[in-house]
Formats: C-alpha cells, structure tokens, sequence
C-alpha cells in the first residue's frame, strides 16, 4: 500500500479544520483511490463539525439562561410582594373591589406560568435552579389557598333567599284532612281525604338564582385558575362543602327534619302523617327547583370541566337528597296499617314522577348511588303498598264481631271498606303496577261474584281480562261482602237479618254507582249488586207481613156446616192483626234505614198489608163491630212511615172511624 492519509484528525479550532481539507486535496492529488478515503475523511469531520456545534450551543444558552434567571427573580419578586401583602390582611380580597381582585388574579396566573415555563425549560438541576423553582411553587400553593378561602366566602355571602313558599304549587298542609280520623269516624266526605299537586317536569320555570348573579364570572375565574395550577381538586371540595351546607340549610327552611328509621317507627300516626305531607311537597321542590338550580350553578362554575362539574354536584347534594330518600325507606319498612297505604302511595306517585328528573340530573356515573337509591327506595314504595292492601283485604275478611249493632245499620266497616277503596281509585296507575303478580289472576278465582264480562272489557283475543287493581277491588269487596253474612247471623230476627244486608249492600252499590269506582268495577257488577239487595229487602218484607198477611185471610171464618160467618173468629182474627201490627211496629221504629230512598221503597213495599187490611175490614164491615175495629188503613198507612227511623215507638191502640 502507498501513503495513508491519517483519518481521524483532531479539529478543535478552524485552524484545525483547514489542515483537513488541505490534507483531503493533496490525497486527491497524489492516488487514484482518493475518492474513498476522502469520504471516511469528510464523515469524521461532519461529526466532530456537530460535536463543535453542540458545545457552542450549550455554552451559548448557559449564558441565556443566566441572563434569563435574574429576568424570572425579579418578576418573581413582584409576584411575590403582591401575593404575600395579602397575607397579612383580615379582610377579603373581593372586598377591595373587582379591580384588586383582577390584579391578584393575574399575579397568581403569573407565577403559575412562570413556574410551567421553568419546568418546560427543564433547568439543570442546579441547587440555586432547585431553590428557585421551589420558592416559585411555595408562593403559588400560598396563592392557592387563599383563592380557596375566596372561593368558599364569595358562595356563602352571596346566597340568595330561598322562599319556596312563594311557589305557585305549594300545598297548604292545613286543608288537607288526616285519613286515619276520616275513615275511623265513617264520614262520607272521604272524597276530599287526599289533595295532591302536580307539577310538570323539570321546568325552566323553576330554575332560581341561588347566587348573586355578578359572582358567578369571579367564581369562575377562581375555578379555572386553580383548575390550570392542579388544585382543581381543592377548589371541588371548597365548592362541594360549601354547597353542601347551602342544601343542608334548604331542607330546613322545607321543614325537614333528620330522622333515623328508629325515630320514624316510634312515631305516632298523627305526627308521622304530617311529616310524610311535608316530605311530599319538600321532595317536589328540592328536585325541581332547588337541584335543578344547583346543577345550573354547578355548569356555570365547571361546565368547562365536565367530569368536575358531574363529581361536584354529585357530592353536594347527596346528603340531602339522601336524607329524604331514607325518610322514605323507614316510612316503606314501617308496619302496614291501612292508614299508611294512601300515604305511601302518595309517596310512591312523588318519586316516580320525579325519577326521571333525578335520572337527568344525576346522568353519569358519579350520580349513579343517587339514581340506585331512588330506584330502591320506589321499589320499597311499592312492596310496602301492596303488602299493606293485601294485609287490609285478608283483616277486611276476618274482621269480628261478637254483637250484633243495634237497627241493622250499614256496619261500620262497610263505610269504612267503602270511602277507603273510593279513594284508592286516584292512584290507580300506581295500583295497577304495585299489584301485578307475576303471573295474570283469573278474576273468576278471587272474586266469586265475577261473571261474564261485558264485549269493552275483552282484549282482542276474546279472554276476560281485568287490571290487577280491578281483580284486588272486586276481591276486597267480595270479602266484605262474606263476612256481612257472618256479621248478619248475629240477629235473631230473621226480618231484621235481611234488613242489614239491604242496608249494606244498597250502600256498597249507592257508593260504587255514584264515584269512580263505577268504571273501575262497571256496570255488569252494579246491577249483580242492585239485585241483591232487592233480593233482601223482598226476604226482609216476606219475614216481617207473611204471618201477618194469613191473618187477613178468610180461612177459618165460617161457622162449622154452615156458610154463616162466625163474628167471634173475625174478632180474634182482627185482635191478632193488631197485635202482630203492634208488635211490628214497636220493634221496627227501632230498626234504621239511613238512605232516604231506600226506607220510602221499603215503605212502598210495605203498603200491600194496608191493602190486605182494607180489603179485609171492607169484606166483612157488616159482620164487626165498630168498637172492634181499632185502627183504619189510613191510620196504620201513617204508622208504616214511622218504621226504620231509629228510634223505638209503641202503639197504645183507641177507638178510630172508619174511613
């Protein structure tokens, strides 16, 4: 091999990367293969060319970034003076005016982008580099907790009043009338038992400002500057308490109280009745309106951070909300008695109304426990509802009576059966759903007085079909129906035995026939039940004139063998008709028919003895005496009219005309 050119010059100056070039050229000029080795010669150069480079580079920006420090101290230090004079004072910043607030603001978000610059910059890990940027982070988390306190102060100073007492569907506890004295004292005005409001879906309407609405933009700055400084979580939880209190104070101006399900099962039905209203009506509007207008503050401050924004609202209302919702759990797990049902009921109607309300507020995940509970809580609504009517229908059955009452009046129970499903029939969509079983009961299996039904109570299949609400209300009164037949045993008059059941069974029938329930149960069922009670009453008036109607009868009259009639027969026959009339009428002004209808009817059925008497008395007026005749037909007319007022009469008898 000839010369070799040396490849791998050292270059530390330009003088050096000249005498590689010089020496490339004469390589040229003296061999062939020049080419070659030229090529490794200009590599090794390119690179110790970049090497060169570098370390002018880095010598360049260390002397930048010497300058560039002193420039971040010295703003830092304004940074500083500003924030730190800050914290030497009692007062509040936003107290000082928009334009104090305004300045602290912007130091706050200069040392913020001071300190993002640095950490971009990533400074050499210098212990004066280290040192400053550690001040720079001291002086911001400073700053932070004081926007905190800001925060938090500018929420509660500018809460606005909440006076729900000037809603328009506000309901007035003291015209509603308490179901347990209504239906114990029979009373027939029942019908006016539950006034419940309705109010539509969450509503723009009710949306209020529970701010001052010139905070809100400060709020708002507040929360992206502590947002893009990372303490976005501190500013949540300053938000989430704050409004925690303003919702804890809310339920308080609605009235409600904090109860443990302890608390809730001691109470008295008078007492508990009245929170259960206030819960109605304080449930309505802390969804619709008060949380509804939480969520719009909460958008207003966050909206830009969703996630934060949904975790916010979440966690400030769901101690309130869960406050009511386990009033309502301990109401649901209470014991059934039948004064509770419309109540619950009530209950079960508010939440499943308000349910989707509650859906979209609490949409994603961190408001699913709020959406659970609901959906928990209207289930317990509805067990509680249905086990409590079907606990009613079983004590409707077997409700005992050891004495019979006094006149045959309509029972006690049947006025109480009756206002009680009346009035069920407002909640009859709840029903329908809180009664299903899971599978459909054939109406002929739970009510033996179900018959055919009519051609619109048909589904398309041809098949009877009733509402679960219809199947329970026909089985109720069924059984109250049976045990009025045990109770109706109890008389020893057989008269007075129909009585009672014409009684009850005419106010069954009076009472379905002029409310709602004529829908629910239908025609069918009014003239099955009109049926039967004139049935007793032709049992009642067959019990009390046929004895006496054979006393009428010319049986007997004739003297033996001859067709003369015997005038001491008649005497006796007319003595008994008395006695047996007296007796009648002695026992029955004692008896009662309330109904004014039905007692004319039973009058009017009564009149053919009066016939019986007249013709009677007409027949044989040559054969009787007038001092014999002790009553004419008007007179004993008059007396029927005295018959089932309540109040007990006798007949002393005397000498009447005739007529």
């Amino acid at each position: 091999m000839g010369d070799s050119v040396d490849t791998t010059p050292v270059m530390e100056t330009e003088e050096d990367f000249i005498a590689a070039v010089q020496k490339i050229l004469k390589a040229a000029e003296s061999r062939k293969d020049w080419t070659d080795k030229a090529r490794r010669i200009l590599a090794n150069l390119g690179s110790h060319l970049c090497n060169i480079s570098r370390i002018h580079e880095i010598e360049n920006e260390e002397l930048k970034e010497d300058e560039g420090l002193d420039d971040f101290e010295q703003q830092l230090n304004k940074i500083q003076d500003k924030i730190m004079n800050w914290e030497e004072e009692q007062y509040t910043i936003w107290d000082c005016g928009p334009e104090e607030a305004y300045e602290y603001l912007k130091a706050v978000d200069e040392v913020r982008k001071l300190i993002e610059m640095l950490e971009h910059k990533s400074l050499n890990n210098s212990s004066d580099n280290l040192a400053f940027l550690r001040r720079a982070h001291d002086i911001l988390q400073t700053a932070m907790a004081r926007l905190e306190e800001e925060f938090k102060i500018l929420l509660i100073q500018n809460r606005q009043p909440f006076e729900p007492e000037y809603m328009s569907f506000r309901s007035n506890e003291e015209d509603i009338i308490d179901a347990g004295s209504v239906i114990s004292s029979g009373d027939d005005s029942f019908d006016d038992l539950v006034q419940r409001e309705s109010m539509g879906r969450a509503s723009k309407d009710y949306i209020i400002e529970l701010l001052h609405p010139g905070v809100i933009r400060d709020l708002k700055c507040i929360a992206h500057l502590m947002y893009d400084s990372n303490y976005g979580k501190e500013c949540s939880q300053a938000f989430i308490n704050a409004q925690k209190d303003a919702l804890d104070e809310c339920l308080l101006i609605l009235e409600v109280e904090k109860f443990g399900i302890e608390d809730v099962l001691k109470m008295e039905w008078n007492g508990l009745n009245s929170k259960i209203r206030r819960w109605i009506r304080a449930m309505k509007i802390f969804v619709r309106v008060y949380l509804a207008s939480e969520k719009l503050l909460t958008d207003q401050i966050f909206g830009e951070f969703e996630s934060l924004s949904s975790v916010c609202f979440a966690e400030s209302g769901k101690t309130a909300i869960l406050q009511l919702l386990n009033f309502g759990e301990a109401i649901a797990i209470g014991p059934h008695q039948p004064e509770k049902l419309m109540r619950v009921l009530d209950m079960y109607e508010v939440l499943a109304d308000l349910i989707p309300d509650i859906a979209s507020l609490y949409s994603d995940e961190a408001g699913s426990c709020v959406r659970t509970e609901c959906e928990y809580v209207l289930q317990r609504f509805g067990g509680c509802a249905k086990a409590t009517f079907i606990e009613f229908e079983k004590a409707v059955a077997s409700n005992p009576s050891t004495n019979a009452f006094s006149g045959g009046v309509v029972h006690p129970l049947t006025r109480y059966v009756l206002n009680y499903v009346k009035n069920l029939t407002d909640y009859s969509k709840a029903l329908d759903v809180i009664l299903q079983d899971g599978e459909k009961e054939d109406p002929t299996s739970v009510s033996p007085d179900s018959s055919p039904v009519s051609e619109e109570e048909k589904n398309v299949n041809g098949s009877s079909y009733h509402s679960p609400m219809v199947v329970r209300f026909r089985s109720l009164i069924s059984n109250l129906e049976s045990n009025l037949d045990k109770k109706s045993k109890l008389y020893k008059d057989e008269a007075l035995r129909h009585l009672f059941l014409t009684n009850n069974i005419h106010y069954i029938t009076k009472k379905v026939k002029e409310s709602e329930l004529r829908t629910v149960l239908g025609d069918d069922w009014i003239r099955r039940h009109n049926w039967r009670f004139q049935q007793h009453a032709m049992n009642y008036e067959r019990a009390t004139w046929s004895s006496i109607l054979t006393l009428l009868r010319d049986d007997g009259i004739q003297h033996p063998g001859s067709h003369s009639i015997s005038r001491t027969i008649l005497k006796e026959k007319l003595q008994s008709f008395y006695l047996a009339f007296e007796e009648v009428y002695k026992n029955q002004t004692g008896w009662s028919v309330r109904d004014v209808q039905l007692r004319d009817d039973l009058h009017i059925s009564s009149l053919k003895v009066i016939q019986a008497y007249r013709t009677f008395v007409g027949r044989h007026i040559n054969h009787i005496s007038e001092k014999h005749i002790k009553y004419t037909a008007d007179d004993l007319q008059d007396y029927l009219l005295d018959l089932f007022e309540g109040s007990q009469k006798s007949l002393h008898g005397g000498h009447k005309k005739l007529s």
